[in-house]
């Protein structure tokens, strides 16, 4: 079998330790309205004024990134097995992922589906590090 191209095995432990601080900023962020004031960006475009704060963005993309190290980091000892559960969780994750996000659509609206599209930016990651640990530990469960 193939090998699937992964990151080095510590940026598992670099993307947990990221996540923890942007987590709490995106928290901060969507509970609170918290920003950051040296994210403020400020343009005068033909006289019409536009103003925003990049905290939001920093947030997603910080969470994306860790959960992307945590997802694709590569195992103490990656074999075939481990691949193969690798790529089954992955598929598990996006079925799972577009079911819930059918069922969103279904059933949320206005604001509130703005907040699940948001979300739904996470899901898959989520999904898939969550099964894959699962499936890794009942696989060196069975192994003892």
């Amino acid at each position: 079998m193939k090998k699937l191209p992964l990151l080095p095995h510590y940026y598992r432990q670099i993307g947990c330790i990221l996540f923890v601080p942007f987590l709490a900023l995106g928290i901060a962020y969507m509970a609170f309205d918290y920003t950051i004031p040296w994210l403020n960006y400020r343009m005068d475009p033909g006289g019409i004024e536009f103003s925003t704060n990049f905290t939001d963005e920093l947030a997603a993309v910080g969470l994306i990134a860790s959960f992307v190290m945590i997802a694709f980091s590569r195992e103490k000892i990656e074999d075939e097995a481990i691949q193969f559960f690798r790529l089954e969780a992955l598929q598990w994750a996006v079925w799972v992922n577009y079911a819930i996000l059918v069922l969103c659509i279904l059933f949320c609206y206005g604001g509130l589906f703005f907040s699940v599209m948001t979300f739904n930016l996470f899901t898959v990651l989520i999904i898939f590090i969550i099964r894959f640990r699962f499936v890794l530990y009942q696989y060196n469960k069975a192994s003892i």
